[in-house]
């Protein structure tokens, strides 16, 4: 996401045209308002077309505009969106759901700046427009199949700005979280809630197909579900928890069963009583293969065994510093060694006696 910020900050000091791609949900009209704001154009319009679902007619009509009479329901002289931006951003999100035809008439303007509205005989004006585009397809396959031209590609493909999906930035999900149930718990005039730790085990697990979106929609249930001022395991949507590997399939009981091994105990003995920090006794022995993934298997269960299945107090039992907890948990899922919490929680704790979340964040989210 720094690389992603610095992207940004390139592309808003140019004109150039500038291509965002993602996977729906990401937040690529964000990119492209935080794009415009930061740009010399500021000061004009921005304004924004989705092109999926739209038929040629309707679409180059909200582009180019038409004259009264051009087609039926067409009772006066309308601008079309390229009209309305002068010295400003146009962004055209789903740009990859254009038909070829419309393809041709995006080249054309590219290539001359002119508008020529549906039903005129001559050219109307010429625009001075920045143009951002999105989609979540990958145009080179596109391109491939002969679904996109490639001319037009390269037109729009100057400034390339990718954005990852939510699971790939798992160190993001937990101040979106916390945003999001601020924000909500203005909107529906609620305290602001927090998570309990178990709960948020789960949405940090939570793989995100819907990206951002999705989360604001999980946040929202979570806010007018919850009570008490903290969003417990029984307050997270049902299909959510379902789908979180660590609590639904053998292979996390079978990582949670990992047998120990004289070196995961004298390793485990260093941290925990030794006070060596994880990433100075355990990680480089890891990352040089002198341990096995059945090592640290073992090594991470001896400390959830400690901290009752804990991982943000894993993380201090470990020696290392609490904002190192998202880091922590993205190295055991990437080498496949996160077990599942669950086994070692006592059933008859309740879900309260967990600290909640600003307590253990801190400020650095």
């Amino acid at each position: 996401m720094r690389s992603l910020e610095a992207d940004v900050e390139v592309a808003a000091r140019s004109d150039a045209k500038v291509l965002i791609t993602g996977e729906t949900g990401v937040g690529k009209e964000v990119v492209a308002r935080l794009i415009h704001s930061r740009s010399p154009r500021a000061g004009a319009n921005m304004v924004t077309l989705n092109c999926a679902g739209l038929p040629d007619s309707l679409l180059e009509s909200e582009l180019f505009g038409h004259v009264k009479g051009s087609f039926t329901g067409a009772y006066r002289d309308k601008p079309g969106l390229l009209e309305m931006a002068p010295n400003g951003t146009v962004f055209l999100d789903e740009v990859g759901e254009m038909t070829p035809r419309m393809q041709a008439v995006l080249l054309r303007f590219l290539e001359t700046g002119e508008i020529q509205r549906i039903g005129a005989d001559r050219v109307h004006t010429r625009v001075n427009v920045r143009l951002i585009t999105a989609t979540n397809r990958k145009l080179e396959v596109e391109i491939a199949s002969g679904a996109f031209r490639e001319d037009l590609y390269f037109r729009l493909n100057v400034v390339r700005i990718c954005i990852p999906p939510l699971r790939e930035r798992v160190e993001d999900i937990a101040p979106l979280l916390t945003y999001y149930l601020g924000w909500y718990g203005q909107t529906h005039r609620i305290p602001t809630m927090e998570i309990a730790p178990d709960a948020l085990d789960v949405l940090m697990a939570y793989a995100w197909p819907g990206n951002v979106r999705e989360l604001k929609n999980v946040v929202e249930r979570m806010v007018l579900k919850a009570s008490g001022g903290v969003v417990r395991l029984a307050d997270l949507p049902s299909d959510v928890v379902a789908k979180v590997p660590i609590l639904v399939t053998e292979d996390a009981s079978r990582l949670a069963d990992a047998p120990r091994t004289s070196r995961a105990d004298e390793l485990a003995t260093m941290m925990l009583k030794h006070r060596q920090s994880f990433w100075a006794a355990v990680y480089p022995a890891f990352m040089s293969r002198d341990l096995t993934r059945q090592d640290l298997r073992a090594i991470v269960q001896i400390g959830l065994e400690q901290t009752k299945g804990n991982y943000r107090l894993l993380v201090e039992s470990f020696n290392m510093p609490v904002e190192d907890y998202k880091r922590f948990l993205s190295f055991l899922r990437k080498h496949d060694c996160h077990l599942p919490f669950q086994r070692f929680r006592s059933a008859s704790a309740p879900l309260s006696a967990a600290p909640p979340l600003r307590a253990v964040v801190g400020g650095k989210g």
